[in-house]
């Protein structure tokens, strides 16, 4: 089976990747460079503190992959887990703290609930008077996107995959559909050639409604622009401090290298008509001034003498209800797409759940039938209040 993948970002690849390892011929057309997307600009966390079970069971099945990936691909992802801290000011969303937790450890995540006091052995500074509970997990933590995109690349290539840069997609059509035929396949549209495959794969991230449009399938995902500063905090904030998000304001922050710390949030929502192909990169002082506060007020490290040393803007890719589309929404059209900041995380279980889609196997360990694209109009969509 001839399968191409329409975007070379992690997720595409990790699609590529799990394909070809189950003997697929793969070929990948990235409209840019490879990585240049969404995943040249993520932050790279990796986390199971999900509010719904499928994510959660797509994290754990990931992480293994991340554990192992120096190892199984040769390229050091500089993966590390110092954990995620989530805090709730409200009692509302304490008592989703509560639900949640108990559903994450029967998935099989070791997730804790806290009261603000335990909180702040992971961060010392913690203003603990703001906030009345919070969750912590071992579990989680970051990897670099940059080297997990040459990791698949390379292994990709090895089992004989096409990957093609700077190679957009201009048009799909089903094989047949022009004549009195049924035929089956897909004729792949680019600017140096046609290609007939069997299957198509969308995994174009911000820009997989305009590639599923060339087939004229209509799907609920849009692009959002999201930021990040990176700044020298004024405290001292502990090199293993956990990636921490005050959920009730959308604030979350976490330490760098060479004595920097990450800082945004989604506080602002951004222009909801941002064009993937020209939208502003770089990082608006404003927002990260205000960013800068927001860390500051949840826990006492970005006071007056905090500088801010650069950022930049990436783009998510977002459904109506913050989750994933991991389904075959037409015969041989299969999307992986709408992770909503959460598709770095996620690749490796992506990968293989496509390959069951697009072979007509069981393999992947997940059920992902509730990220079917239909569920937005029989209303069965999903709930993610962990958004950060």
């Amino acid at each position: 089976m001839h399968v191409l993948i329409v975007g070379g970002g992690v997720v595409g690849l990790a699609c590529a990747h799990a394909l070809a390892d189950r003997g697929a011929e793969v070929t990948v057309c990235e409209a840019g460079t490879l990585g240049g997307g969404s995943s040249g600009r993520a932050a790279g966390g990796i986390r199971t503190q999900f509010s719904t079970r499928v994510n959660v069971e797509l994290s754990l099945s990931s992480i293994p992959v991340w554990e192992s990936f120096d190892d199984e691909f040769g390229v050091d992802i500089d993966y590390r887990r110092p954990g995620y801290l989530f805090l709730a000011r409200t009692e509302e969303t304490a008592a989703a703290f509560r639900k949640n937790v108990e559903m994450q450890t029967d998935a099989g995540a070791p997730s804790r609930l806290l009261d603000p006091d335990e909180a702040r052995e992971y961060v010392p500074e913690l203003r603990t008077e703001q906030f009345v509970a919070a969750t912590y997990s071992p579990a989680d933590g970051i990897a670099d996107p940059h080297s997990a995109v040459q990791g698949y690349v390379e292994a990709v290539r090895s089992m004989g995959g096409d990957i093609r840069s700077n190679t957009p997609v201009t048009g799909l059509s089903r094989e047949g559909e022009d004549s009195d035929s049924d035929g089956e396949g897909w004729r792949v549209e680019t600017p140096d050639e046609t290609i007939e495959v069997d299957a198509v794969v969308c995994a174009a991230g911000a820009w997989t409604k305009r590639v599923a449009a060339l087939a004229d399938i209509d799907l609920p995902i849009a692009p959002r622009r999201r930021q990040i500063a990176v700044v020298e905090p004024d405290g001292d904030l502990p090199e293993d401090a956990p990636l921490t998000i005050d959920l009730d304001t959308g604030s979350y922050f976490r330490p760098e290298r060479d004595d920097t710390a990450i800082v945004g949030g989604h506080f602002a929502e951004e222009d909801p008509d941002v064009d993937p192909d020209r939208f502003d990169e770089s990082m608006d002082i404003e927002w990260a001034v205000e960013a800068t506060e927001r860390a500051n007020d949840c826990a006492a490290y970005f006071g007056p003498e905090t500088k801010i040393r650069n950022g930049w803007a990436g783009l998510y890719a977002v459904t109506p209800d913050h989750h994933a589309i991991l389904d075959e929404v037409a015969p041989g059209f299969v999307v992986a797409a709408g992770f909503s900041g959460h598709g770095f995380q996620h690749a490796p279980a992506t990968g293989e759940a496509v390959a069951d889609r697009c072979l007509g196997e069981n393999e992947c360990e997940v059920d992902v039938s509730a990220l079917s694209a239909a569920r937005f109009e029989s209303g069965e969509t999903l709930t993610e209040q962990n958004v950060a």
